[in-house]
C-alpha cells in the first residue's frame, strides 16, 4: 500500500501543481487532464490565487489578477456597449454577456456547449484583488489595474439582478445567492478601497433583496429564486427550496451575512444536516446528478473554513484530514469522490460519457491550501 501524504506534503503538492499549471500569461488551466476543464474561470482562478496568497505564492496571484485585468479591458469597449443598452432600455440576449470562462492565454470560449453569462466570477475577481494587495501591503489600486476595476464595477452595479448562470453552470434562468454573494464581496472590497458609498448602497441593496426574496419560510436561504415577470412588474418566487453548499459563500468569505444571523445560522445548519455526509466530505445540493452528485473536496474545505471561522477548530481539522484521504500518490486531488453515494449508477453514467472525474482540479487545490494554511499561519515560507 502506498503510504498517504502529510497534510504538509499535500500542501507543498498543492502549491507545486498550481504553479505548473499557470499560463506564463497567468490564466490557471481548471484541470490539465480532464477536456472539458481546460479553461480558466475567473470564479475558480480568484480562489486559487487567493490560496496562493495564502501560501506566500504572491507572483502566482499577481499574474493571475493581471491576466483577467488585461481580458477586461479588452472588452471596455463592449461593456460600455452593453450600458450604452441597458440605458436605452434595449433588450440584450444572454450571449452577448461577457464570457465566463478563457483560455489560459486569454483568448474566449467560442466552441463549449455551456453558457457564458455567469457574474459570479467578475465580482470573485475583485475581492480577490483586494485581499491580494492587503496580502502585499498595497493600500490602493494600483494604475495599472484601475480601468478593469471600473468597468467590472460599472458592469456588475448594471447587471447585478439579472439571472444568469451559477457556480455550476447551471440554471441561468435564475438569480442565486451565492452569485450575488460573489458581487456583494467585490463591491464592497472597492467601496473600501477607493471610499466610495454608492458602491455601499449598492451592496446594502444586494443584502435587502436576498432577505426580501431568498429565505425559506423555514429561516433559511435558498439555492436559487426565479424572477417573474408581469406587464411591467417583476416580481420573485422561490424555485430551489433547499440549499446549496455555495451558500457558503454568504457567511465565509464574503461576509454579507455572519454566522449568528438567524437565516445564516439557519442555512449552515440546513447545509450540515442535508449536505454533509457521514463520510464527511461535502455534497453540491441534494438532488444533484453530475457524477451521481459526490462529495466535493473544495466544499469540504470551504466548510472546514467556516467551521474554523466559527471557532470549530477539531471540524475543519477533521475536513482537511478528508481532503488529504482523497490525494493519490502523486498529490493529486480529484474534483469530487463518490464513496457517499447511494447508487453509482449516476455516476457510471457520467463515467462512461466524460470518463472519471477531473484530476487533478487545482480548484480543490487552492481551497485546500486556503483551509491548510489558515489551520496552520505559521507554514507559509
Amino acid at each position: 500500500m502506498t503510504a498517504r501524504l502529510t497534510a504538509e506534503q499535500l500542501a507543498e503538492a498543492s502549491t507545486r501543481l498550481i504553479t505548473w499549471n499557470q499560463h506564463e500569461r497567468g490564466g490557471y488551466v481548471a484541470s490539465p487532464l480532464f477536456s472539458h476543464y481546460t479553461f480558466s474561470w475567473l470564479r475558480d482562478g480568484s480562489f486559487i490565487a487567493y490560496g496562493m496568497d495564502g501560501a506566500g505564492q504572491h507572483d502566482s496571484s499577481r499574474l493571475f489578477y493581471e491576466w483577467v485585468s488585461r481580458i477586461i479591458e479588452s472588452k471596455k469597449p463592449h461593456i460600455d456597449d452593453l450600458l450604452g443598452k441597458k440605458e436605452r432600455g434595449e433588450f440584450i440576449p444572454q450571449e452577448q454577456f461577457l464570457h465566463t470562462r478563457y483560455y489560459a492565454d486569454g483568448r474566449d470560449d467560442e466552441q463549449s456547449d455551456w453558457g457564458h453569462f455567469q457574474l459570479d466570477g467578475y465580482g470573485a475577481w475583485l475581492w480577490g484583488l483586494s485581499e491580494h494587495l492587503k496580502a502585499t501591503g498595497q493600500p490602493q489600486i494600483p494604475d495599472a489595474y484601475r480601468q478593469a476595476v471600473d468597468a467590472t464595477v460599472a458592469y456588475l452595479v448594471a447587471f447585478w439582478q439579472l439571472p444568469n448562470f451559477d457556480c455550476w453552470e447551471e440554471y441561468a434562468e435564475f438569480i442565486h445567492p451565492s452569485t450575488l454573494a460573489c458581487l456583494y464581496g467585490g463591491l464592497k472590497a472597492i467601496a473600501r478601497l477607493d471610499r466610495r458609498n454608492e458602491l455601499e448602497t449598492v451592496c446594502a441593496s444586494i443584502r435587502e433583496f436576498l432577505l426580501q426574496h431568498a429565505v425559506h419560510p423555514d429561516g433559511h436561504f435558498v439555492k436559487n429564486i426565479a424572477p417573474v415577470k408581469a406587464d411591467d412588474t417583476v416580481t420573485y418566487k422561490i424555485n430551489y427550496e433547499g440549499v446549496d453548499a455555495s451558500l457558503l459563500w454568504l457567511f465565509e468569505p464574503f461576509h454579507m451575512f455572519e454566522a449568528d444571523h438567524p437565516a445564516m445560522e439557519a442555512t449552515l445548519n440546513r447545509i450540515d444536516a442535508e449536505l454533509r455526509t457521514a463520510q464527511g466530505g461535502l455534497r453540491r445540493y441534494a438532488s444533484d446528478t453530475y457524477y451521481g452528485g459526490g462529495e466535493w473536496l473544495l466544499l469540504t474545505a470551504w466548510y472546514g473554513w467556516a467551521a474554523l471561522s466559527r471557532g470549530r477548530r477539531e471540524t475543519a481539522e477533521a475536513a482537511l484530514h478528508w481532503i488529504v484521504s482523497k490525494a493519490d500518490a502523486s498529490g493529486r486531488l480529484p474534483e469530487q469522490v463518490p464513496d457517499a453515494l447511494p447508487s453509482r449508477e449516476g455516476y457510471e453514467h457520467w463515467v462512461s460519457k466524460w470518463g472519471p472525474p477531473a484530476r487533478p482540479l487545482l480548484w480543490s487545490h487552492g481551497m485546500y491550501l486556503v483551509l491548510y494554511h489558515r489551520l496552520y499561519p505559521d507554514s507559509i515560507r
